[in-house]
């Protein structure tokens, strides 16, 4: 589970070195992609995967978990955004892993990511403030929460088919290579279309490598590895550590300030992950869980 834990801090990263960044959003997004999507591709040479539907899919639906995400958070703002798409994705996985694979996620599972979900909430919303609420739209406008809602479910999906491919034997390295080799192919001409030029400035160079090297290929190449022996919805809730890392960058690092609701959110949130990641007492009854999504031991 640590690297899950490792992905998740790597992830938790991005928005500080974004502040390296000025540029379009969607062109660092799309840059972020080509570059840690062609390293993880690089990383995949040498092993061999079929490339069944799902798979195929499960890259195009990175790509546009990046573009619903960034068209969300246009509508609802940032804290709102974030709070739905990341907070929705643990909850999909569950469900998606649930119905395709049935895999019923324990009662654990369920309450310390109940618990978790709110924790991120209230880490969010604390820390986003008067940007939280700023304007009717930030908490009214539908179209960006379904837009949020829908990235939830589109992360859950790609989660779930790479975690379904990894427990059926194939190598990590090959599933997070043709997932954002493929996602980096699709993004390209949208970085070439929002324009690249911003990255001729050093630091925003630096910023964009950071991100595509390790908040992208060095977090997914972990979180790849650690799908082998922890089950996707475990993984998903693990993954909530990304907003708290965010937060406690923004405290030590930016010299931001958090309020008494980001501070419970923040403490309700690390007892959340604690509690799933804790080992659980199977009953003589229960069959025994196994770590792949396919049902198989994946080493």
């Amino acid at each position: 589970m640590w690297r899950v834990v490792a992905a998740a801090v790597l992830w938790g990263t991005a928005g500080t070195a974004g502040l390296l960044i000025t540029a379009d959003p969607i062109s660092v997004a799309a840059a972020r992609l080509v570059i840690g999507g062609l390293v993880l591709a690089m990383l995949a040479r040498g092993t061999r995967i079929e490339l069944r539907p799902g798979l195929i899919l499960a890259a195009l639906a990175v790509a546009a978990y990046q573009l619903c995400y960034f068209a969300a958070v246009s509508r609802t703002g940032v804290a709102v955004g974030t709070v739905v798409a990341i907070g929705s994705g643990p909850v999909f996985t569950g469900l998606l892993s649930w119905l395709l694979h049935g895999q019923k996620p324990s009662r654990r599972w369920a309450a310390a990511t109940a618990a978790a979900i709110a924790g991120c909430a209230a880490l969010l919303l604390g820390a986003g403030g008067d940007q939280a609420v700023a304007g009717d739209r930030a908490a009214e406008d539908l179209v960006g929460i379904l837009l949020a809602l829908l990235g939830g479910l589109i992360y859950a999906f790609y989660a779930v088919m790479a975690a379904r491919h990894i427990g059926a034997g194939a190598d990590s390295n090959a599933v997070m290579g043709v997932m954002f080799g493929g996602a980096a192919v699709v993004m390209l001409p949208i970085l070439m279309w929002t324009g690249p030029g911003w990255m001729a400035e050093p630091k925003s160079l630096l910023g964009a490598l950071y991100l595509g090297l390790g908040t992208t290929a060095l977090a997914y190449f972990l979180y790849g590895k650690g799908l082998r022996t922890t089950p996707v919805a475990t993984a998903a809730t693990l993954a909530l550590a990304e907003p708290a890392v965010a937060a406690l960058l923004g405290l030590l690092v930016l010299h931001e300030s958090l309020t008494a609701l980001s501070v419970g959110g923040l403490l309700l949130l690390g007892a959340s992950l604690v509690a799933v990641a804790l080992p659980e007492r199977r009953s003589r009854e229960e069959p025994r869980a196994e770590a792949g999504v396919s049902g198989q031991r994946a080493g």
